[in-house]
């Protein structure tokens, strides 16, 4: 099918290279001989290469598939060698060619099975991008990787769902199954089906249309079915919901307010009555106050959104068609190593990383997420919030994803199949969870942060589940690669491409291309080497929040420096060697202080559940910086000096000094709270 759909692409004759093994069957000679294909045998590559060269001379246009295989998993494969040795013969050029779309379709193997499925469309379409033609030389494997993923980012685009209205989007998605149920609250055990949900949401959205003209509400709620409606509903009336970290200081709350030009909040009277210090705006919604007085409307609702069709429902509640890079979510950054900025989440972005998540995630009917990340939380967003309200898999809530015990019993019960966490929350699991609680748990999924070797290999050792680490940026909406289970063979003499490989963090969405670049000079290496990270995709954001200088320091012409240092594997494994901002330079050497801090906890043996150090730098006159080590305990540094100097550890990795502080601080998502440990460092000089 690649084949043909290529052929019908391109304006000239393809002669297309394929294995002798199936040039061979009966079934598919007859038209390979027509399309003038052209048998190899691989046992003789020599003579391969010379079938292809002379058609290339003769003044044919050739097609090879370098991977050499069939997708079982709809990735990007290794690509193999043989295409440069027949370019270099010939002395011709390479065109780079990406397919899009086919991956999902009858042909493909998404789902298990070839052929035996419904098409998720019809007719189904599919995009064919013609890359720039490369000079033999140039046409190496790093640099043809580098462009079938720019293409496949460009082919990405063209989807014409990404146009829509993420509202709309949402609409559609709950009236697939109306009778459905797709919420369940952990707190209580009361559903809300897809017809009910939206049934609140509508009834409130036009509450929330007619009394608060402004265009952005803020959500203060914990996950939980309120907190489902209420960013719905705000969605639904044409506005931005606006994602406040509760557990933020009260002065980071009111500056995220205070630009996001905030006067309304949804919340629910307890957790109201909670947040004692919390910088309300002058309107405030009580959902369990509200809701009760909207019952008529609310079955009014939920009858229409069952009976008419999603079209008319979408123009009476007077949804724009299309969203495109208009504002539809406003997160703020965890502050990590800054002041929280305002990220512009634009429907295209939300709506392109569910439909790349959709792909990775491969969801079965019987699939469900447990959903305890906050929603304020750009991994708790997209892919417990948006990505159930479009693909229909239901989510079962709580509201503190540190209750770990609770938790497990909810998965336990509910036989929830998709677990997501942090790695910090995964600690807790280790502690307050039984192995058979999580029994019900395909995957296991982290994220926000790196995720040390020793919690994996104990999450494993206690659940027998292998915890799949991804990436993720609030500024990549934010799901970036994740590793994911390796396929099962249907048969023992097919090979497959792995998408498993321990210490990555797996390979990356569809859609996404990638550079790496000299994190000083910005100069443009290949994506196999090690550098600052550069990502283009749907998913990349609209910039900063009244904040232009920021917006032109990381975004350029749609492509995003991370701040990460990282690399591609040849297998497309994305591998994150740590942020720029926790990278020390000394004597002229970039020092990484993760690898710091994992030989530190190594060589004292301080694996455990709790952060206990954490490596910063500080100005040295002599060397430029220096690290010094924030400890929550009193440490011996003569024997962590010879302790790292037998680990072989260059003497410009070993801290300077010690300082004892009284805690290693943390944000709300188990995050190292880089600023917070420099200032601590600052004082301990």
């Amino acid at each position: 099918m690649d084949a043909i759909i290529l052929q019908l692409a391109c304006p000239r004759p393809v002669r297309f290279v394929i294995d002798e093994e199936f040039y061979r069957k009966p079934v598919l000679k007859p038209v390979l001989l027509m399309a003038r294909a052209i048998p190899i045998d691989r046992r003789k590559p020599r003579e391969a290469i010379r079938r292809a060269t002379e058609q290339i001379e003769a003044g044919q246009i050739v097609c090879i598939f370098p991977e050499g295989q069939l997708s079982r998993t709809g990735t990007l494969g290794r690509l193999q060698r043989g295409y440069e040795m027949i370019a270099r013969h010939a002395g011709c050029t390479v065109v780079p060619v990406f397919l899009d779309q086919l991956w999902g379709s009858i042909f493909s193997f998404r789902g298990g099975k070839f052929f035996r499925k419904w098409p998720k469309h019809f007719p189904y379409r599919a995009t064919v991008a013609f890359g720039n033609s490369l000079p033999a030389e140039e046409a190496t494997i790093a640099r043809v990787h580098e462009d079938l993923l720019k293409l496949g980012a460009d082919c990405f685009e063209q989807r014409p769902e990404l146009r829509l209205h993420l509202a709309r989007r949402a609409l559609r998605g709950l009236k697939r199954s109306p009778f459905s149920t797709l919420v369940i609250d952990g707190m209580d055990g009361s559903k809300l089906s897809c017809g009910k949900l939206l049934g609140v949401s509508i009834a409130l959205s036009r509450s929330l249309r007619d009394k608060f003209p402004e265009k952005r509400i803020a959500i203060v709620l914990p996950a939980s079915k309120g907190a489902v409606v209420a960013n719905l509903a705000v969605a639904l009336a044409n506005k931005i919901p606006v994602g406040l970290n509760f557990t933020a200081s009260a002065e980071a709350i009111g500056s995220a307010m205070a630009r996001g030009e905030i006067q309304t909040a949804i919340s629910a009277k307890q957790f109201h009555e909670r947040l004692s210090n919390f910088p309300w705006p002058p309107n405030i919604v009580l959902l369990d106050e509200l809701l009760p007085k909207l019952k008529r409307q609310t079955l009014f609702w939920w009858i229409a959104g069952i009976i008419i069709p999603n079209f008319l429902l979408a123009r009476w509640l007077g949804l724009p068609h299309h969203g495109g890079h208009k504002e539809a979510v406003l997160l703020f950054t965890s502050g990590s190593s800054g002041e929280p900025k305002g990220v512009i989440l634009s429907h295209h972005n939300v709506i392109g990383n569910v439909a790349q998540f959709t792909v990775m995630l491969d969801a079965a009917p019987e699939d469900s997420l447990l959903a305890s990340l906050p929603f304020f939380h750009s991994f708790g967003c997209t892919v417990t919030l948006w990505y159930p309200l479009i693909e229909g898999t239901p989510i079962v809530t709580y509201p503190n994803p540190l209750e770990a015990a609770k938790n497990a019993a909810l998965v336990e019960k509910y036989k929830i199949t998709v677990l997501l966490a942090t790695p910090t929350f995964l600690r807790a699991y280790l502690r307050k969870a039984e192995p058979k609680q999580l029994r019900s748990a395909r995957l296991v999924i982290v994220g926000a942060e790196k995720m040390p070797l020793d919690l994996s290999e104990k999450f494993f050792g206690r659940f027998g589940k292998r915890v799949m680490e991804g990436y993720g940026l609030t500024e990549t909406a934010p799901v970036v690669s994740v590793n994911l289970p390796d396929p099962i063979l249907e048969r023992a003499d097919v090979t497959v491409q792995q998408l498993y490989r321990l210490g990555s963090v797996g390979k990356m969405a569809a859609g996404i291309a990638a550079e790496i670049r000299d994190p000083e000079t910005n100069e443009k290496l290949t994506i196999y080497d090690s550098g600052m990270l550069w990502l283009r995709g749907p998913n990349i954001f609209e910039g900063y929040l009244k904040d232009p200088q920021r917006t032109a320091e990381v975004l350029h012409h749609r492509w995003l420096k991370t701040g990460d240092i990282g690399r591609l594997d040849e297998d497309g494994f994305l591998y994150i060697e740590g942020r720029l901002s926790r990278f020390s330079k000394i004597g002229g050497e970039m020092v990484p202080h993760e690898v710091v801090e994992q030989k530190i906890i190594d060589v004292l043996g301080l694996e455990g559940s709790e952060r206990r150090i954490a490596i910063c730098g500080v100005p040295d006159e002599a060397k430029g910086e220096a690290l010094i080590l924030l400890t929550a305990e009193p440490i011996e540094m003569d024997q962590l000096r010879a302790g790292l100097n037998e680990a072989g550890v260059p003497n410009l990795w070993i801290p300077k000094k010690s300082a004892v502080v009284e805690g290693i601080p943390v944000l709300a998502s188990g995050k190292l709270d880089i600023r917070r440990c420099q200032e601590l460092a600052a004082q301990k000089l």
